[in-house]
């Protein structure tokens, strides 16, 4: 298939068999984020694990350094004193069976669900329209919790969701274009830091086998793992 001159001229300068430092790989990817939108910066890695395998399964949660520069959307599931506290908090919908009416129905204008454990009977039978879209609350992700102030401010402020995929691989939005280099290495560092951090017992031989970054609209570049220590 023929490259677009977009494309071509995007993919000028990058060896695709070289692996970056992680400064020089920001440099390069920021240098070509120029679409007319404030393109996000993407991670992917691939990790040498089979999550068919509950003892090798990746997930949890990183507060970036620099946040994402996304706006979160959130609803939390609260009664009471809790729903009050949420709202406070900056929760975009706070709700308890009304909320669950509206998700049934198909209003889900929210990007994260956070619900006090009194809620998840509710918040369960929710389980089949929430899961396929990674939405369903969870204890070890913090999104099953008393402290659900703590909670929304950390969603809104730049925290992120990670899972590995069935072929082991992670990918996640981690900053925009429009951050500093820095900010972007600093987030990339945090990230990275974290999945290592999750590294499941059932791994064997290399964990993190490949890491490249790239732009919405630009081409991907591999990064050189032993530059991305130090987080």
């Amino acid at each position: 298939m023929a490259l677009g001159k977009r494309t071509k001229k995007a993919q000028e300068g990058i060896d695709r068999n070289a692996f970056y430092k992680v400064d020089t790989a920001v440099k390069m990817i920021k240098e070509r984020a120029n679409a007319k939108f404030d393109e996000t910066i993407e991670i992917a890695l691939n990790l040498g694990i089979d999550p068919r395998h509950a003892d090798q399964m990746v997930r949890g949660v990183v507060d970036l350094p620099n946040g994402t520069g996304k706006t979160v959307r959130v609803a939390v599931f609260a009664k009471g004193a809790k729903a009050d506290e949420a709202a406070k908090a900056g929760a975009d919908i706070v709700g308890a069976d009304d909320l669950a009416e509206k998700v049934q129905a198909g209003q889900m204008d929210f990007d994260r669900v956070i619900a006090t454990p009194d809620m998840m009977g509710v918040v369960g039978k929710l389980g089949k329209v929430l899961g396929p879209r990674g939405l369903m609350p969870n204890p070890k992700l913090g999104t099953v919790t008393m402290n659900v102030g703590e909670a929304v401010k950390a969603a809104k402020g730049g925290q992120v969701q990670f899972r590995a995929e069935k072929t082991g691989i992670v990918h996640a939005g981690i900053g925009k274009a429009s951050f500093s280099e820095t900010q972007i290495a600093e987030n990339v560092k945090a990230f990275v830091d974290a999945i290592n951090k999750a590294k499941p017992q059932g791994a064997k031989g290399t964990y993190l086998k490949k890491v490249s970054l790239s732009s919405t609209m630009g081409p991907g570049v591999k990064l050189d793992i032993p530059s991305l220590s130090g987080a």
